[in-house]
C-alpha cells in the first residue's frame, strides 16, 4: 500500500477478519509469522485502484513485494499474459488448490497459475513454513 495512506484501525481489523488473518494469496496465517503482513491496494492506486475495502486485501511482506503494482502476468503453461488473481472478486478454491500434503499451492486456472509464479507463493521457505503447519495440526486449510 502507498505511504501516504493511512488506515484506520477500524478499517485494518475488519481487512484482517475477512481475510481470516491470512495472506489472501498464499494462505500463511498472521499468528505464526514473525512478519507484519500488509494491506495492499488489489488494483495499485498507481493504476487507478481506490483505498476502499473493496480494492484491499492482506498480504504476506512476500506476497505485496512480488506482486508490487502487477495486475497480470504471464501463464507458465499457455504463456499468454492473464489477469492477476482478484481475492475480492474471485474465490480462491476456483484458481488454486492444495497438493496432498498442504505444502506446495497448485494453479487450476490461468491466472492461478500467472499468480503462484508472479508472487513466487511456493518459495522453499515458505514451503518449509506450511510443512511445519501441517506437523503442529495449524495449517489453516488443512484444519477448515
Amino acid at each position: 500500500m502507498s505511504p501516504q495512506v493511512r488506515l484506520s484501525l477500524r478499517m485494518r481489523r475488519l481487512i484482517l477478519e475477512r481475510a481470516k488473518f491470512c495472506c489472501e494469496y498464499c494462505h500463511s496465517p498472521t499468528a505464526y509469522s514473525p512478519e507484519i503482513f500488509e494491506v495492499e491496494h488489489v488494483i495499485p492506486t498507481s493504476r487507478g485502484g481506490k483505498t476502499t475495502l473493496a480494492n484491499l486485501a492482506l498480504a504476506c511482506p512476500a506476497c505485496n513485494r512480488y506482486k508490487a503494482n502487477r495486475v497480470e502476468a504471464i501463464d507458465p503453461v499457455t504463456e499468454q499474459l492473464s489477469p492477476l488473481y482478484n481475492p475480492r472478486t474471485q474465490e480462491w478454491t476456483v484458481h488454486f488448490q492444495w497438493n496432498n500434503l498442504f505444502t506446495t499451492i497448485v494453479g487450476q486456472t490461468a491466472s492461478g497459475r500467472a499468480t503462484i509464479e508472479t508472487l513466487r507463493m511456493n518459495r522453499e521457505a515458505v514451503e518449509y513454513f506450511r510443512k511445519a503447519l501441517v506437523q503442529l495440526n495449524l495449517h489453516p486449510d488443512q484444519t477448515s
